[in-house]
């Protein structure tokens, strides 16, 4: 992989061949602005929201619990009591779609990809009742807005800011399962480091993860257990010294291979879609930066629009540019870093929304 300006500053970012066949995106347009749904009470008065989560939870510290907060905060604001159902597995969602709709919901959330199949056919059989899904723009029905995340720009970052930490120079990333809302934030994490190989003249290696060949290492899951340890245990034995586990709660269980290193091993993980910082104190001193995505903002905006009368199958795309992405601070870490590397990150920030770094993955948003 090669990386240059474009021709405002001299040729464009290149994330390797595999990518640009694959059709790599630009940075989306912003998505609809928010409408403020309180401003015309009469208009929420029929409208029952609800939400259907993935695996893992509304407690997962991740999308499950961002999805629902927003939801929670759109039902505040309309007036309304949410009805939120979890799954314990993906035989559940079908059912769980089902269960709302009996209910009488007509503003459905379903988080997450794994529910795109039940989600459609869900949507199919119910033509007036109205679906957003998160993380999925595969379903072209009138009745289904998706709300997705153009991750890469942010993972690009934090790949930045990963490679600038590495003593060791080696990192990894790993995913619960190979879906594209998980390998999107592998490749903008890989294109980052390889980016500061170019600008640095150095060699941090990436482990878990192939761009090229779009192979990796995947737990098969997005619980936290044992195999999601020793996964983590096994990129710690090769001499990864930052982790980004992309999966929900398996990065706790990275957290658990990181203490069982020892406090003076260097070690730090990259948390992803919340400030993990923030939502696991148990594990904040771990966390050299997030890779955030406003997951919770997208879902209240995408209901309060919808109480208001204003539904529509557009996706909502969150971008570096409307905020929808970004990276969190480096918190404790802010003494450890390179004093220069926040400067370098707003630098490539402002480059990546101007359009002259180009960063995308086959996953991202067309």
């Amino acid at each position: 992989m090669k990386f240059t300006r474009s021709a405002a500053r001299g040729g464009a970012i290149a994330l390797g061949a595999a990518l640009l066949l694959a059709g790599c995106a630009a940075a989306p347009d912003a998505p609809s602005s928010t409408t403020d749904a309180s401003a015309d009470p009469a208009a929420t008065t029929d409208i029952q929201p609800c939400i259907i989560s993935d695996a893992g939870g509304f407690d997962d510290r991740s999308f499950n619990q961002l999805g629902a907060e927003g939801l929670r905060a759109a039902s505040e604001t309309i007036g309304v009591e949410p009805i939120e159902v979890e799954s314990q597995s993906d035989a559940d969602y079908a059912a769980n779609l089902t269960s709302v709709i009996d209910e009488g919901c007509n503003m459905i959330v379903s988080v997450g990809f794994a529910l795109s199949e039940a989600t459609a056919a869900a949507a199919e059989a119910n033509p007036d009742l109205s679906f957003t899904i998160i993380d999925d723009n595969a379903i072209d029905l009138p009745n289904v807005k998706p709300i997705i995340y153009d991750t890469a720009q942010a993972a690009f970052l934090a790949g930045y800011a990963a490679a600038s930490y590495s003593e060791s120079g080696v990192v990894a990333t790993w995913g619960g399962m190979q879906f594209p809302t998980v390998t999107i934030f592998m490749d903008g994490f890989a294109a980052g480091v390889e980016y500061y190989n170019e600008q640095k003249g150095e060699d941090v290696q990436v482990l878990g993860w192939d761009v090229e060949a779009q192979t990796g290492s995947f737990t098969g899951g997005f619980e936290a257990g044992p195999t999601a340890q020793q996964m983590a245990d096994t990129f710690i034995q090769q001499g990864a010294d930052v982790l980004l586990p992309v999966g929900g709660p398996i990065f706790l269980s990275a957290a658990e291979a990181i203490r069982d290193a020892g406090a003076d091993s260097g070690i730090a993980m990259i948390g992803v879609d919340a400030d993990l910082y923030e939502t696991s104190p148990d594990y904040a001193d771990l966390f050299l930066t997030s890779i955030m995505k406003g997951m919770s903002e997208g879902v209240q905006t995408v209901v309060e629009e919808a109480a208001a009368g204003n539904f529509s199958n557009e996706p909502y795309v969150g971008t570096l540019e409307n905020e929808g992405v970004s990276i969190a601070p480096f918190h404790d870490f802010e003494g450890s870093v390179d004093p220069e590397l926040q400067a370098e990150l707003d630098e490539i920030e402002a480059a990546i929304i101007a359009g002259e770094i180009e960063v995308g993955s086959p996953s991202s948003p067309e």
